[in-house]
């Protein structure tokens, strides 16, 4: 600037570049641009107009951007869409719910800076130097040891009542950065993506089914069970589904010139060596066996490489490897698809299907497995893979009798739950055995809780005979036990004094009755049970709708009654929004319904 000149006012022209920068969901009264994109400004000396044959403006700006995304469509999806969804459930069986990232809400970017000052100590205990917020690796690490600060379910709100991270975040900031008490898997992973989403890195939840935790092994996980079915509470989980976060960035710790996918797990998981959160992980290097690469890849790889192994507990603590056909862990990985509110399947981006593995392919989980388990070091991959097979279950068929359990209705909370139980005997002679059955319920991350049905049933199977045999479980037999927990587990196992130990299993998902929520918010729900729901609780919600969560008290409904509430409320954002709706009693936390609101601006 030539001497005796000074600079009067400057005029950020906020409003206009931060709907060029997409940023203008956040407001328009302070300058929010994102990184590689140019914005203008307007600059005025105070004693003359601007001369370009004089006057010159340069700046040293960082255009390289780790976090760019080419697709526009998953820019969108990945950045911009407020509104997500969870899978959760069983394999056979998978349900989804509605989530409100609601990253554009008031107040929510400051909360997200404010977390990255509280975790301004993971960096060597200072954050006088911001350098290494412009590196996603390091900012995805604070916010992944950020989320989980505490889990105690019995001081705080249920942790399936939550419908989105907006509540959550406040709660957190509101009350001086003090843990927010009750989350899981499903609610950390959701934060996590409101968090990077409002940091303009790409992000999406994914879900895994059929998890293993393993204290010991974590190349196997094993289930213990007793001569009547019951699940024994052991050292290792198979958790039902678990989820973890994912975000797009390129690595330049890994030297990568273009984005990619990066695992991140928020949530605090056993590792034998006590809790611990994962990530970054680069997935590729997951599925390629490359855990050298990568802070954590030895955990992510073996969660979607172990082997099950399911166990008979005598009462002489002898333990007997049954026949049965389980179903392999780290099979099933989806993630809401782009565009949709259906899911895409992505297991293919963690592991390769075993007909199209190679033998390179066989070496490097050889070499991995090495590195995972100290008792296969120096091992070559045929004696690794000899002990691993030798751990694996032998198949129903081996026996000569093939089992399975199938569903004949698909039960909602409240009914009876009926099943046909399917044999086939395999051989040319008949065969006389003994069962054991039982029910009882599991939790999403494993955990046996109680048994409350057992029979036992003498089968006499001709040969080569195919036979189906009803089973009911009603809801006076599971109601008393279910609660916020509604998956069941049902078991046949033969009895050991017959010969060979044969079991087969099923996890029978229970739904949640459905809220209906119209478009004119008028929502109406039936109590299913037989019986009276007491303390029933209404929460409406909705990014773009309403400010905070409406509650409305509804008292005891009766058996069948039909409540039909009315609601009106203003909304204060234009476009494409959800109306979420939960009803929690002194039976069950959360019952969801949804309905999708165009707000239009009035004509």
């Amino acid at each position: 600037m030539p001497q005796g000149q000074s600079l009067g006012e400057v005029n950020l022209n906020c409003p206009s570049n931060c709907q060029i920068h997409n940023t203008h969901f956040f407001g328009t009264d302070r300058q929010i641009i994102r990184r590689g994109q140019a914005f203008n400004f307007y600059a005025c000396f105070q004693n003359r107009e601007w001369d370009d044959s004089v006057d010159k403006a340069i700046f040293t700006v960082e255009t390289d951007d780790p976090v760019y995304m080419d697709n526009q469509a998953h820019r969108e999806e990945y950045v911009l869409n407020e509104h997500g969804i969870l899978y959760e459930g069983v394999h056979k069986h998978i349900t989804s719910r509605p989530w409100h990232f609601g990253q554009f809400e008031d107040g929510i970017l400051d909360i997200c800076l404010k977390i990255l000052d509280m975790g301004a100590s993971y960096h060597h205990g200072s954050d006088r130097d911001h350098c290494w917020r412009n590196d996603p690796v390091h900012v995805s690490m604070v916010v992944n040891h950020m989320i989980p600060e505490n889990n105690d379910y019995l001081k705080g709100t249920k942790p399936f009542s939550w419908n989105g991270s907006v509540p959550i975040l406040q709660q957190w900031y509101n009350g001086r950065c003090r843990p927010v008490r009750y989350g899981y898997c499903g609610s950390l992973a959701s934060v996590m993506c409101t968090v990077m989403r409002c940091l303009g890195v790409p992000s999406r939840v994914v879900t895994n089914f059929c998890f293993p935790c393993s204290n010991e092994n974590p190349l196997g996980i094993n289930e213990i069970f007793d001569c009547t079915g019951k699940n024994l509470c052991g050292k290792d989980k198979l958790w039902r589904y678990h989820c973890w976060n994912e975000s797009w960035m390129a690595r330049r710790d890994l030297k990568q010139c273009c984005g990619d996918w990066q695992c991140l797990d928020p949530t605090p998981l056993e590792t034998g060596r006590g809790t611990a959160c994962s990530g970054p992980t680069w997935v590729r290097s997951i599925r390629e066996g490359e855990l050298d690469l990568d802070y954590d890849g030895h955990h992510m790889f073996s969660r979607v490489n172990s082997n099950y192994v399911g166990w008979l507990s005598q009462n002489n603590a002898k333990k007997t490897k049954f026949f049965c056909d389980p179903w392999p862990c780290g099979q099933h990985l989806i993630t809401k698809r782009v565009g949709s509110e259906q899911f895409e399947d992505i297991t293919g981006a963690y592991k390769y299907e075993l007909e199209l593995s190679t033998s390179l392919h066989f070496s490097s989980l050889g070499s991995c497995r090495e590195r995972i388990h100290p008792g296969y070091c120096n091992a070559s991959n045929c004696h690794i893979e000899r002990e691993l097979s030798s751990l694996k279950n032998p198949f129903l068929s081996d026996s000569g009798i093939n089992m399975r359990l199938k569903m004949a209705n698909c039960p909602i909370y409240g009914e009876d739950v009926q099943l046909h139980w399917l044999l086939e005997n395999l051989r040319n002679e008949s065969r006389n055995l003994k069962f054991n059955l039982c029910a009882q319920i599991i939790t999403y991350s494993g955990c046996p809780m109680d048994q409350f049905w057992k029979d036992s049933t003498n089968v006499t199977l001709g040969p080569r005979e195919v036979k189906a045999i009803p089973l009911c479980i009603s809801y006076n037999q599971y109601g008393p036990y279910l609660c916020d927990h509604n998956i069941i587990k049902v078991v046949a196992v033969s009895d050991p004094e017959c010969g060979e130990v044969l079991m087969v299993s099923r996890d029978i998902l229970l739904s949640q009755p459905r809220l209906k929520v119209p478009c004119t918010a008028e929502i109406s729900f039936c109590n299913p049970l037989q019986e009276d729901m007491k303390n029933c609780v209404m929460t409406l919600e909705g990014c773009g709708l309403f400010k905070e969560p409406m509650t409305i008290d509804l008292g005891t409904l009766a058996s069948n009654q039909q409540a039909r509430i009315i609601v009106e409320f203003t909304p204060y954002r234009l476009g494409s929004h959800r109306l979420l709706a939960n009803l929690g009693c002194h039976k069950f936390a959360y019952c969801k319904g949804c309905a999708k609101a165009e707000v239009c601006c009035p004509t």
